[in-house]
């Protein structure tokens, strides 16, 4: 188990980043294990079509040790709220020698380094090579594997963030964690992390706690390493929308009553989505989406409220209500 002390001052310092370069690196231990995780197959198949012959995985899958972990100079701490994947990469190609090579090790603790990843324990000019090949290798896969759906993957991982937000604002940090993973406790100022490699506790002294949600994350990810500030990557909500095609509303009263695409719409809204997030799901334009949520929302079948760049639209209790009645 692993926790987090987090003191008043620690949860007003609770905040959320985006991080291409973790989704990025958390995706490889699905690429190594296709039964890892059933909802990324056809995300799967697709990159292992993309790359076939273009790029060596075998360096990149070995940074995954045989129980999951990765290292951490691999996924820094965000510096800002939405980082590109380029300015998250350059920290990592800064990190210094002794630390890549601690990382690589305690990751994979307590297994022996796989043969890719040998160079780490030689001198520190092999360990600074394979930390720049390591580099180019990721910033490659990131283009052929994860950039051509990243636009999406953050529209999941922004409402998520709002999901949350919502949770920390009516009910406080019981209720943020509450539905975040099962292996997540939250109890007496500790945020404990069962069921994943590593034994020891973090206090976070005035560093508060910074949280990442991620397509790729099949579970809460914290450091490996204990002198790591708290940050924790954990599932985002609405990842199995990203490959699957939505279903046809069944002919209901509702769908009767609204229409397909409203009584669609209505469904989905359960937590608040942006248009552009609806149109990605329902696969229309979003001019199309906003000429049905303009009726809903006249209706009083949703609200809306604006979050930075974008509308959020979230049914209301009156539509609750129509939908389960």
């Amino acid at each position: 188990m692993i926790s987090f002390g987090l003191d008043a001052d620690d949860l007003a310092d609770t905040r959320f980043a985006l991080s291409p370069l973790q989704d990025t690196v958390l995706s490889l231990r699905v690429l190594r294990e296709p039964g890892l995780s059933v909802l990324h197959t056809p995300w799967r198949r697709s990159v292992v079509q993309r790359i076939g012959g273009t790029l060596d995985t075998a360096l990149l899958t070995a940074l995954v040790a045989q129980h999951r972990t990765l290292p951490d100079f691999l996924t820094p701490r965000p510096e800002r709220f939405s980082a590109t994947f380029v300015e998250e990469l350059a920290v990592v190609r800064r990190t210094p020698a002794a630390i890549v090579r601690r990382d690589l090790i305690d990751a994979h603790d307590p297994d022996p380094l796989p043969a890719p990843l040998l160079a780490a324990i030689a001198d520190e000019g092999a360990v600074i090579a394979l930390r720049d090949t390591i580099c180019e290798l990721l910033h490659h896969y990131w283009t052929l594997a994860i950039q051509p759906s990243w636009p999406a993957m953050r529209l999941v991982l922004e409402a998520d963030m709002t999901y949350r937000a919502r949770q920390l604002a009516v009910g406080g940090a019981r209720r943020l964690f509450a539905d975040m993973h099962p292996n997540l406790r939250w109890e007496g100022g500790i945020l404990r992390i069962d069921n994943v490699f590593g034994d020891f506790h973090i206090p976070a002294a005035g560093r508060g706690l910074l949280l990442v949600p991620s397509v790729f994350a099949h579970k809460p990810a914290p450091p490996v390493t204990a002198d790591q500030p708290p940050a924790l990557a954990y599932p985002s909500r609405g990842v199995a929308t990203l490959w699957s095609t939505p279903r046809p509303p069944d002919a209901t009263g509702l769908t009767k009553l609204l229409g397909a695409p409203k009584a669609t719409l209505l469904a989905l809204l359960e937590a608040p989505l942006p248009t552009v997030e609806i149109a990605r799901r329902l696969q229309v334009t979003p001019s199309a989406v906003s000429q049905h949520l303009a009726v809903l929302h006249t209706t009083g079948l949703v609200t809306r409220a604006r979050d930075g760049r974008h509308v959020l639209y979230r049914r209301t209790p009156l539509g609750d209500r129509l939908l389960h009645p």
